[in-house]
């Protein structure tokens, strides 16, 4: 697992000891996420939610994402996360937030302009975060998904609704947005 864009590219990232808690995404599946919003990155405020190693939001730093907040409540997860940012000089850019989801987003008014949901597979766990993580964005937002294959998804949360999924291998990646609405 490594950076592959931006200040950091090319530096190695350490995944969680307990592996199975923490599934990292795959090169090919964060990839395709990156070039999904890769026009969206520059300046954008990026939430990891359900973090791990916390690769997705510091690869939003490394491509120029003004700040990223990592969430995750493990304490494992959150040492190797501090660890990443350390070791990819990208600290300065980022909180790190030890709790819950659900108390996470229940709490603070920061909004985001990207969203990053990969929590461990087959819990539920985006129906329970989307609707509250759409209450987080701005509506020029974008909130990526990552599930397992076979997860069935909600169509919409809140303003947003999905507009497309693409399989990977076990991997499946769902992509919320509002509606462009005209004035």
């Amino acid at each position: 697992m490594r950076v592959t864009t931006g200040s950091a590219r090319g530096r190695n990232l350490k995944a969680p000891p307990d592996s199975d808690v923490t599934r990292p995404t795959s090169d090919m599946t964060k990839q395709a996420m990156f070039n999904i919003v890769q026009f969206e990155v520059e300046g954008a405020e990026v939430l990891d939610l359900f973090a791990g190693s916390g690769q997705l939001g510091i690869e939003a730093l490394s491509r120029g994402a003004k700040q990223a907040t990592f969430v995750d409540n493990s304490r494992e997860a959150q040492q190797t996360i501090v660890e990443n940012l350390q070791h990819t000089k990208l600290l300065p850019q980022a909180r790190l937030i030890s709790t819950d989801f659900v108390t996470f987003l229940s709490r603070g008014q920061n909004l985001f302009d990207i969203a990053f949901l990969d929590p461990p597979y087959q819990k539920k766990m985006i129906d329970a975060a989307l609707p509250l993580v759409a209450r987080r964005m701005r509506k020029t937002g974008v909130i990526l998904c990552e599930s397992e294959n076979n997860e069935v998804l909600p169509d919409a949360a809140q303003d947003f609704v999905k507009v497309k999924e693409y399989r990977y291998g076990r991997a499946k990646l769902t992509v919320y947005r509002c509606p462009v609405q005209e004035e």
